[in-house]
């Protein structure tokens, strides 16, 4: 099963920004134990472009695609056995991360 394991950051509570090296040895035990399939940080939401073309004409504006305080940080696609197992993985990541962690399974 392939999971979409998505970091949250919170602009009024933002992590640690000191978790890059622990990131980066996760993300090696990751690739060493089969799980990675891929991953990757995001730019800031002021870098976000939105893109509606479901009417007449295409409508395309600045920003995030919601104004909130928890924003999309970046992504990570897990190969796991189960759901059990992606969470605990992504238990360990929220420690790491020091940010919320969402986990979707893909259909």
């Amino acid at each position: 099963m392939q999971f979409l394991v998505s970091v949250i950051d919170d602009k009024s509570n933002p992590g640690c920004t000191d978790r890059e090296p622990a990131i980066s040895a996760f993300n090696e035990r990751l690739i060493a134990e089969g799980y990675w399939v891929f991953a990757g940080g995001l730019a800031d939401t002021d870098a976000a472009t939105v893109i509606d073309n479901r009417g007449e004409q295409a409508v395309i504006s600045d920003g995030p695609f919601v104004e909130s305080k928890e924003y999309l940080a970046g992504v990570w696609v897990w190969e796991a056995p189960d759901l059990d197992v992606a969470l605990k993985l992504a238990t360990e990541a929220s420690r790491i991360c020091d940010r919320k962690i969402e986990v979707r399974p893909f259909r």
